[in-house]
């Protein structure tokens, strides 16, 4: 009884210091707050509810300007019509209210996708240990710093992971939340259809095609246009002739500047890794084992990604540290090793990210990169201690 009375006061101590902090600083976050990304979805939200065009850019750059907004290329919306169902509630407020409602949703979806990770992953590990990793992730005080969405993308994807088995249809569902980017998780979408039509999973199917309709159907009635709308934001953003900070995005600039396919070569090379993967694995395929490597993958071949979308990373990450972890009696000093380059390097995005270097400097392409690394170091350690308890078995002829 005591522990959980302390626990209840430190939590309560920690929102009285959360309230401080906001009240004491709410002129210059006031001030701020046409820098963070959550501005372009406020945009969003109050054109549509105006029954406005929500991607045209010169509403949007005149909404941005009275909000203190002072670069010339406006920040609009670039997801899909199917996923305005997001912003349209922060068009009821004004532009710090919906970030302050944008940060106090994301820091929700963050604590409950946490703690189902711990439900689905924390086996063998401290529980202290998989919190200081998970929060101390890079991409998720990315995320929170910019006022993205990519947390909610992130609960989406746990959400799938936890219902699948005994919910197939809300697990359906939750995917309409990551769908928001498809690009973003490329291979995990390939998989997830090939899954679907060779198992016949048809309460899956029925989930998300559900949510889909009904995602699409809330912003259809305050703009009957928005697919065209959205599609005259595309050809007129003309992403080819801009940098991506993603890893391809890197290589593209430094080799082929001006081929944007080149771009897509990594994700072509994912895709033909994915067809192997999935076929390897289809006898034995257990979406909360083997989704977090196409997830890796996924992120790491994109042609179209940020820092604070890999947040959605976080499941492969605490996935990685649990293999590790239950493997540290065998582990050796190389193995040491990569455990500090990896907490060194995840320091060094965080040290970068305080100095408020911008994201589009392309300072932070290489997080992906590390990731995938650390993901694939952690996946050897789960292969060694499987192929050790098996050779530990007693043989079938003894």
């Amino acid at each position: 009884m005591e522990s959980k009375a302390f626990k209840v006061l430190i939590r309560i101590a920690l929102a009285g210091l959360v309230a401080y902090f906001f009240l004491s600083r709410s002129a210059e976050l006031r001030t701020n707050v046409s820098e963070r990304d959550s501005v372009a979805y406020w945009s969003a939200g109050q054109l549509l509810l105006h029954h406005q065009n929500p991607y045209d850019a010169g509403q949007v750059l005149e909404l941005e300007r009275h909000q203190g907004y002072k670069q010339n290329k406006p920040l609009v919306l670039r997801t899909p019509p199917w996923s305005l169902f997001l912003v349209l509630p922060v068009g009821l407020v004004n532009a710090f209210w919906a970030w302050l409602l944008w940060i106090a949703v994301s820091l929700g979806a963050l604590l409950l996708a946490m703690r189902l990770c711990w439900k689905m992953y924390g086996v063998g590990v401290p529980q202290n240990l998989f919190w200081l990793v998970g929060y101390t992730f890079a991409p998720v005080p990315a995320c929170l710093v910019a006022g993205q969405m990519g947390i909610l993308l992130l609960l989406g994807l746990v959400l799938f992971l936890l219902w699948e088995p005994d919910r197939p249809f809300l697990a359906g569902a939750a995917l309409i939340l990551p769908f928001a980017k498809p690009h973003l998780l490329s291979l995990f979408w390939f998989a997830f259809l090939f899954w679907l039509v060779t198992r016949k999973k048809r309460a899956v199917a029925s989930g998300f095609a559900t949510a889909f309709v009904a995602a699409t159907a809330a912003c259809l009635p305050f703009d009957a246009s928005v697919f065209r709308h959205y599609r005259e934001m595309l050809y007129h953003a003309s992403i080819g002739n801009e940098f991506i900070p993603a890893f391809s995005g890197v290589v593209r600039l430094i080799f082929f500047h001006r081929l944007f396919w080149v771009q897509f070569i990594p994700m072509a090379i994912g895709v033909l890794w994915c067809v192997w993967f999935c076929f390897v694995h289809r006898p034995d395929w257990n979406w909360r084992e083997h989704a977090p490597a196409l997830m890796v993958v996924s992120v790491l071949t994109t042609p179209y990604s940020w820092l604070t979308d890999e947040v959605v990373l976080l499941p492969a990450i605490l996935q990685a540290t649990v293999y590790v972890y239950s493997a540290r009696r065998e582990m050796k000093l190389k193995a040491r090793f990569a455990v500090t380059i990896f907490a060194c390097l995840n320091g060094l995005l965080l040290l970068i990210l305080s100095s408020k270097i911008p994201f589009s400097t392309g300072i932070y392409f290489w997080s992906s990169l590390v990731w995938f690394l650390w993901y694939v170091y952690g996946r050897s350690h789960s292969r060694a201690q499987l192929s050790t308890a098996q050779s530990r078995q007693p043989s079938a002829a003894s």
